[in-house]
């Protein structure tokens, strides 16, 4: 999966775009392979290293993908696990997975992103005095 520089703009886009419907952060993280025993493992791993789990209401979403690996993972902070059913991720899953066996990465990228924001609107709502604590860039490993 190689996304152009016109598509990572656009899953930007979506990114702040959900994020205007949510006081929750969300961060997509790409990389080429996955060095962890587990892809959830892994999304953990990365989930800390970009310190998303200092966000102030513990709402962080990382969207983790390794390319050569062909997986992907979707990790809440404990915030939203703590308010959620368990198998809240599984839609959004579902949406970026039917895109991505497509070959459409980038559409499964920004379906995927927009349909976390709507889902976190209901437990997360924007507020105005909400600031973007995470970078809304995509981070590559």
């Amino acid at each position: 999966m190689k996304l152009s520089e016109e598509q990572q703009k656009s899953v930007v886009e979506a990114i702040k775009k959900a994020e205007k419907l949510t006081s929750g952060e969300l961060k997509i993280h790409i990389e080429k392979s996955n060095p962890a025993a587990s892809v959830e493992e892994r999304t953990l791993e990365v989930f800390h290293i970009l310190n998303m789990h200092e966000t102030k209401e513990r709402n962080g979403v990382l969207i983790y993908i390794a390319t050569e690996n062909r997986q992907f993972a979707i990790y809440g902070d404990e915030g939203i696990n703590q308010k959620v059913k368990a198998d809240f991720w599984e839609t959004t899953k579902s949406t970026i997975q039917t895109h991505f066996k497509a070959g459409q990465f980038a559409e499964g990228l920004i379906a995927g992103v927009t349909h976390a924001g709507e889902q976190l609107a209901t437990y997360f709502p924007y507020q105005s005095n909400d600031s973007n604590e995470l970078s809304d860039d995509i981070s590559f490993g």
